[in-house]
């Protein structure tokens, strides 16, 4: 292991008198992120910001409700797309879909949801599959602003070819365009893919249970946490998960050292699908 420099570690002490402030000012919490990966992206934040130190930017988002906002969006992990690894959609069919047909009612967790595009993505299959209107998909994430866009459910025309092929290799059984109405200003998923969603806040650090699922999904979310907050997370998700309910993480993740890896068996361990047990 390499050891950080002092420079690093002077910084690193800077980042957690900013986390923590943010903490007691705000009551968002970073606190328990992976120090690198929060360390690069608050440093892209000071650029952004022309703040020339941490102490500068500490100061500018305790003072300033909009630089606060955009450096929320900063540290918040955005990155998503419709049908994202449509491998793991494809497992979905084939390894949940069966055993969901045999519940009266469904409800799904989407924990980080970010803009929401894999949410509509679930919302879709689900619609192909004649589970969605017995279905209720609870998606959520820290920041207001991702789940502002996600409840616009409008995305670039740009990125339609590369979401209908992602589409496709998932096992998409109709034509991608009818789920979407084009504009000047994208393209915008039709009224009833987002009439069984709801768009809310949630900190996964600090917040508690909320209802029970049959379907928690976090994919690529927890790569951004630390050990114990990730101890935490699955903590929570055991918690909220009925017995028999699918956990379904990113490809990158899984439930190694997590402490509740006894509570589950793997259902599909390339597309890190689980199912709880116990």
């Amino acid at each position: 292991m390499i050891e950080p420099s002092g420079r690093e570690r002077g910084e690193d002490r800077e980042v957690r008198l900013l986390l923590e402030a943010i903490y007691e000012r705000y009551g968002y919490d970073f606190r328990d992120y992976a120090m690198t990966s929060i360390r690069r992206r608050i440093r892209d934040r000071m650029r952004a910001e022309g703040s020339v130190t941490m102490r500068a930017l500490r100061e500018k988002v305790l003072s300033d409700q909009d630089a606060l906002d955009r450096l929320l969006l900063g540290l918040s992990v955005s990155v998503s797309a419709v049908f994202r690894d449509p491998g793991f959609y494809l497992a979905f069919r084939t390894h949940i879909i069966p055993r969901l047909r045999t519940y009266p009612f469904l409800r799904f967790w989407h924990a980080g949801c970010s803009t929401g595009e894999e949410v509509y993505s679930i919302a879709i299959l689900l619609h192909e599959e004649g589970l969605y209107e017995r279905s209720r998909i609870y998606a959520t994430d820290i920041s207001e602003t991702v789940l502002a866009r996600a409840r616009d459910g409008i995305y670039p025309l740009s990125a339609m070819k590369q979401y209908t092929a992602n589409y496709l290799q998932a096992g998409g059984q109709a034509d991608f365009s009818a789920y979407y109405t084009a504009s000047y200003e994208g393209a915008r998923f039709r009224q009833s893919l987002r009439d069984n969603i709801v768009f809310a806040p949630h900190n996964l650090a600090v917040d508690g249970p909320f209802n029970e699922f049959q379907v928690i999904l976090c994919r690529n979310v927890m790569i951004y946490f630390n050990k114990q907050l990730q101890r935490r997370v699955h903590e929570l998700f055991l918690q909220s998960l009925v017995r028999l309910g699918y956990l379904c993480l990113g490809t990158r993740e899984s439930l190694a050292y997590s402490g509740v890896e006894d509570r589950y068996e793997t259902v599909d361990g390339n597309q890190k699908i689980y199912r709880r047990i116990v």
